[in-house]
């Protein structure tokens, strides 16, 4: 337990400004500050000992900011960072941003009001940065994007892809809705490239309250889209992470360790292992540093 990481937790400090989707209606309770403290105190108590701490303001300052917490709190392993791919000058920002911290980036595609962006604007010298970089996308899609993400990485097979919190699947919808259909026909695409992996992650902020009235409740829930998800990218491409503090939203901390408990129950140790450290460690290169 005291080897896992958290493979996606935010930090913030509302006096810098750039967190403008913050101001949004029904986000009182998370707008304020979080600072390393905070998450340690929510990773004591769940056995979780390193952070990938990820973008959560479409700046480069943001980034450096979060590439300074690093350099100071050694539980954060890396750094998730924001460039803006389609600027003319973003492979010269990768390089000025260069730090052992930095193991991937994120633009944020669900706000973009482009939904094929990342199949159509990034720039062939950016991503040629990435991959020199040995740096790892991160994939903040929902599932009207999935297509477009899979041209992408059809593009780019060399370029290792992870999907944020299951491309944010349309849990609290009826059977019907054609969002179910597009994640799965998307979702099944990406677990064919062994390069993309997925983030076990966001997914209680997604539900109807009375689909997560308990940590039993929500993993009954869940444990379809779980099931889909082992088959198509296998315990070896899925990887745990919180979405802290967001994540308390929904719920508090321990009610998703609880949840992703049940969930995991029936696999191997092994299995369980990879899901809660091994995998994101791989994928973002940590071992050395987690």
């Amino acid at each position: 337990m005291t080897t896992r990481i958290d493979a996606h937790c935010h930090l913030w400090r509302l006096s810098r400004g750039d967190y403008g989707w913050l101001s949004g209606e029904g986000l009182d309770t998370i707008r304020r500050d979080f600072e390393p403290a905070d998450l340690a105190a929510v990773h004591g108590s769940a056995g979780v000992a390193h952070a990938v701490a990820v973008q959560a303001a479409p700046t480069v300052a943001e980034t450096q900011f979060l590439l300074d917490l690093a350099e100071i709190t050694p539980a954060i392993a890396g750094v998730v960072g924001w460039v803006d791919l389609s600027a003319p000058d973003a492979a010269e920002t990768l390089e000025e941003i260069a730090s052992p911290y930095l193991v991937g980036v994120r633009p944020m595609l669900q706000d973009l009001p482009e939904d094929d962006w990342i199949a159509t604007r990034p720039s062939a010298d950016a991503i040629a940065a990435l991959k020199a970089g040995a740096l790892r996308f991160d994939a903040l899609v929902m599932p009207r994007h999935l297509a477009h993400l899979v041209r992408f990485v059809e593009a780019h097979p060399d370029l290792p892809v992870i999907v944020d919190h299951a491309a944010k699947p349309a849990l609290g919808a009826p059977p019907d809705d054609p969002r179910h259909a597009a994640w799965r026909a998307g979702m099944e695409a990406l677990g064919r490239h062994s390069g993309t992996y997925v983030k076990l992650s966001g997914l209680l902020t997604e539900m109807r309250p009375d689909q997560r009235t308990t940590p039993a409740a929500a993993a009954a829930t869940l444990r379809p889209l779980v099931d889909d998800l082992l088959e198509w990218f296998g315990p070896s491409r899925m990887a745990w992470g919180s979405d802290w503090p967001v994540l308390t939203l929904a719920a508090p901390y321990g009610a998703w360790d609880a949840a992703t408990a049940l969930l995991l129950a029936d696999l191997t140790a092994e299995e369980r292992a990879a899901i809660l450290r091994n995998n994101a460690a791989t994928f973002y290169g940590l071992e050395k540093s987690a």
